[in-house]
């Protein structure tokens, strides 16, 4: 072989090795290249853990019951036994005024109430002579028409027969007229009788208005009674109690032994405020929910109460009551949730303290987990970025499940142990600086096929 040969071959050995060299060089930069994420994509493996979806919200503790404890009586307090914060039963004396004025007014009403007792006993007593008089008058005249008509007939009969004796001159004229007389004396003792029968009418009318007598002073004995039942009334509220066991949660700085109370029925508040007694029995969370996670809450969720009062400590409770209607302020829409505290703790709240909640929608127990940042929603797909050994990324189709707002349930795509794609920030995700992605909300709903 002559030395050219050699030349060219040993040229084309140098090139190829050159040529390998140069390919293996740009693998392996594109290698590192691949293998460099951006500052703000991290890898994330898929594990095994707990999960549990909640609704945060504030609220502010309050008790079972609130009673504004009024003073309807006017006086002077004379008595006022308890404090703030005292504990008292049903039935205690809250508050005591000086009774005198009610009294003397209860005396005064009690006179007015005999007089017309007394008043309605003459009524009756009149009526009752009234109708022995016109009972008697009644049989009087009755017995004098029957006389007068028998006297009359028979005065008429001896006249008529003087007539015909007369007639005969049987008899003298004194006789004929004297008979004459005595029957038109008759007559006129028949026509009396009947008069005085007739008589007896106005005697009934007069008995009707002594019986309506009778009503207008029983009227006035009612009338009477209920001054003195209200009279009696206001002596009582002089006397305040407790409406129910309860602390006293709050006294007004005016309000003291020594004070004078003016108030009245005719207030239009009732009377004066002297107190505020609470139930303390049951304690309630009046939290307000977001309408876009009020769909989530329903009664008899298990809540998780912390309050600012009291730091490191937590506090149960259970969903009581969600309000049907919402609250619009600053076009946000709230829902008021009323949450019912029953640790064994719950002493220690104080109504009108500040507290937090976590209201449980659902809790998962060993299921796959991912950062809610892996996952992406795009034209009605929901998948993550799966790194392969060779630091390449393939798109996978994934079916969610709950979020706790950090990590969301893989329910299936997924298997335990894989590498995903995590964006840090959602506005440096691939698909949103393509404007192909729109941001999560933080309740991030299944994608379908998750456990209900």
């Amino acid at each position: 072989m002559s030395r050219m040969w050699v030349l060219v071959i040993v040229l084309v050995v140098v090139g190829s090795a050159a040529g390998g060299g140069f390919y293996l060089h740009e693998r392996r930069v594109r290698a590192e290249e691949a293998s460099q994420l951006p500052d703000d994509v991290y890898v994330a493996t898929v594990q095994r853990g707990d999960l549990t979806q909640f609704v945060q919200s504030p609220g502010q503790i309050s008790s079972n019951l609130d009673v504004a404890i009024k003073c309807q009586a006017s006086g002077q307090v004379m008595e006022m036994p308890y404090d703030i914060s005292a504990q008292v039963k049903k039935g205690d004396l809250l508050m005591k005024l000086d009774p005198t004025d009610e009294n003397i007014l209860l005396q005064q009403a009690e006179a007015t109430l005999d007089e017309a007792n007394s008043r309605l006993i003459e009524a009756k007593q009149a009526e009752e002579q009234g109708e022995l008089d016109l009972a008697t008058a009644k049989e009087k005249a009755k017995a004098d028409l029957e006389s007068a008509e028998i006297q009359c007939t028979n005065m008429q009969r001896k006249a008529d027969r003087q007539r015909d004796l007369f007639d005969q001159k049987l008899t003298s004229q004194e006789d004929y007229e004297t008979a004459e007389s005595d029957a038109a004396q008759s007559e006129d003792t028949l026509e009396a009788a009947k008069i005085a029968e007739e008589q007896i009418k106005s005697q009934e009318v007069a008995l009707e208005t002594k019986k309506e007598d009778i009503n207008l002073a029983a009227a006035d004995v009612q009338l009477d009674q209920i001054a003195v039942n209200n009279a009696k009334q206001q002596v009582d509220y002089c006397t305040v109690t407790a409406p129910m066991d309860g602390v006293i949660a709050d006294i007004p700085t005016t309000i003291g032994v020594g004070t004078v109370i003016a108030s009245a029925l005719s207030n239009v508040s009732g009377g004066t405020t002297v107190m505020t007694l609470s139930d303390l029995s049951r304690l309630f969370v009046l939290a307000t929910v977001d309408e876009s996670d009020i769909g989530g809450v329903i009664v008899g969720q298990k809540v998780e109460i912390t309050a600012d009062a009291f730091p490191g400590k937590e506090f149960e409770g259970v969903v009581n009551r969600i309000s049907p209607q919402g609250v619009t302020s600053s076009n946000v829409v709230t829902f008021e949730v009323k949450i019912e505290v029953t640790s064994a703790n719950k002493s220690l709240l104080k109504p009108q303290m500040t507290a937090n909640v976590q209201i449980i929608e659902d809790t998962r127990q060993n299921v796959l987990t991912v950062p809610m940042l892996a996952v992406v929603h795009q034209h009605q797909r929901t998948y993550v970025s799966v790194q392969k050994p060779d630091n390449t990324s393939v798109d996978q189709d994934v079916v969610t499940g709950i979020n706790d707002g950090e990590n969301v349930e893989i329910v299936s795509g997924l298997n335990e142990g894989d590498q995903v794609l995590v964006y840090k920030n959602e506005a440096s995700n691939k698909w949103t600086s393509q404007g192909q992605q729109q941001p999560r909300p933080l309740r991030m709903p299944p994608s379908g096929g998750g456990r209900g």
